[in-house]
């Protein structure tokens, strides 16, 4: 089968590089080995934390508020084409301080967000209160209303269902097994059932982009980072914004659930739940929301969500090869650097100049023997 690009994973930032890709008329297949939003973008609680999830300036900061300021123009198109509602919830984010030592952190994180233009408030005990009365044990909270939430697995599906209403065509059930290359040029990518050709080929795999790699003759690091979660729910609204503290986040949604979560286990690819991981995280949303004691319970589940070694996305053309790019990496912010890497990348692919950090470049990991490190 020939088409122009070929992407190899439909998670959120698959779907959205075949999204903004199809737009343009270009022929497009996306090969998932499992279903669309089967792994970490459905696993995400769709926290779009371009301000709560950021320590200080860096270029992922950019790259993360430009992201965010496209989901409401994004959320109105893929209504208007698929009829799928990504619930972009614009209430915000309210990053608690529950010690002395998170309270000026926060502050401080508050201040330099300030001086790039964000907005960022710091709310006292009484403000913070008013806000969310049923919240206990804070010593006050950053609040950041441009911090908003979607559902991620409505997020991806509406991505993946308005990329092939512009053309493009997805194949589930389709692991990828053999890449063939002739010196810098991939030539073939072969599942079980199908062999493709393309003009250019996207590694888009989450975690497994790594095998994927080892696939095409070269090792592209990658660190898994298990994630666990679970959902409640509660017997009327007890928040109304996400709450988001040290040791773990709240995020209420449309359908009256409450996420919980989430661990981090490094170096795990297991998704099995843990019931410690699980009790960890119902004591740290009781003991911030005492009365969530009378929530029922709705469900656990895990994400491997795909890390690399600087904590940064790599995002760009694999060098010494003249038709392969990948765009994995993006650790716990898939979901909200979705729109900003598909137009990127989409834009990368149809050969028009981009100007990125040299942080996301995969090239930053390769030794000058032109093999990654």
């Amino acid at each position: 089968m020939k088409q122009d690009v070929l992407i190899i994973g439909g998670g959120v930032i698959g779907c959205s590089i075949a999204y903004h890709l199809a737009k343009q008329g270009i022929s497009v297949t996306i090969l998932e080995r499992d279903h669309i939003a089967a792994h970490s973008s459905s696993a995400a609680a769709g926290m779009l934390g371009a301000q709560s999830e950021m320590e200080k300036p860096d270029p992922l900061v950019d790259l993360s508020l430009q992201s965010r300021k496209m989901f409401p123009s994004l959320q109105e198109e893929l209504f208007n084409m698929t009829g799928i509602d990504i619930e972009l919830n614009p209430a915000g984010i309210l990053k608690v301080a529950t010690t002395d030592e998170s309270k000026e952190r926060l502050k401080q994180r508050g201040k330099w967000q300030r001086e790039i233009g964000q907005e960022a408030y710091w709310l006292d005990e009484r403000e913070l209160c008013e806000k969310e009365p049923k919240l206990k044990g804070a010593q006050g909270a950053l609040f950041l209303p441009n911090d908003h939430q979607v559902s991620a697995p409505k997020l991806t599906i509406a991505l993946a269902k308005g990329a092939m209403q512009c053309g493009a065509r997805l194949i589930e059930q389709s692991e990828v097994i053999e890449i063939k290359r002739d010196k810098d040029q991939i030539i073939s990518v072969r599942t079980k059932s199908t062999t493709f050709f393309a003009a250019q080929v996207i590694i888009a795999a989450g975690i497994w982009s790594s095998e994927i790699g080892k696939l095409c003759g070269f090792h592209l690091p990658m660190v898994p980072l298990k994630g666990e979660s679970l959902s409640i729910i509660p017997p009327y609204p007890m928040i109304h914004h996400t709450i988001f503290a040290e040791n773990g986040y709240l995020v209420p949604k449309a359908d009256d659930q409450i996420i919980i979560g989430a661990t981090e286990i490094p170096s795990e690819r297991s998704a099995d739940v843990s019931a410690k991981g699980i009790m960890s995280l119902l004591q740290a949303a009781i003991q911030l929301v005492p009365e969530l004691i009378q929530a029922k319970w709705g469900r656990c589940w895990a994400g491997i969500r795909p890390d690399t070694i600087d904590q940064k996305p790599y995002l760009g053309k694999i060098p010494d090869f003249k038709n392969l790019f990948v765009a994995c990496g993006h650790r716990r912010n898939g979901i909200l650097l979705s729109p900003i890497t598909g137009k990127i990348m989409a834009e990368m692919v149809m050969g028009k100049s981009v100007d990125i950090s040299s942080d996301f470049k995969v090239d930053r990991v390769m030794s000058g023997r032109g093999e990654f490190i």
